[in-house]
């Protein structure tokens, strides 16, 4: 069980090793709300094709989770990782 959750979080650190997913994070909290993945790119200044690199990291580090509605997607935090494995880091942004 360590070793999975060592594994865990060295996913999470790789994905929060990069300002531009930082952003996206902090975009994500202060919204309080899911936001498009088109409204978190603009807001993050990031384009299309970079931004969805970036949401596919974070989603599979389990920071993020996407839904789909129609032709657009949705991104979200998943704040539950945080609180297991980074209590109080979101209130660092």
């Amino acid at each position: 069980m360590k070793q999975l959750d060592d594994q865990i979080r060295a996913q999470i650190f790789k994905a929060l090793s990069d300002e531009s997913r930082l952003a996206i994070i902090r975009t994500l909290y202060y919204s309080g709300k899911e936001l498009s993945c088109g409204e978190v790119g603009e807001k993050c200044n990031i384009v299309k094709t970079t931004a969805s690199y970036h949401f596919k990291t974070l989603r599979e580090a389990g920071l993020t989770a996407t839904r789909k509605d129609s032709r657009t997607k949705y991104v979200s935090l998943c704040e539950d990782t945080f609180q297991t494995y980074l209590p109080g880091f979101l209130e660092t942004l």
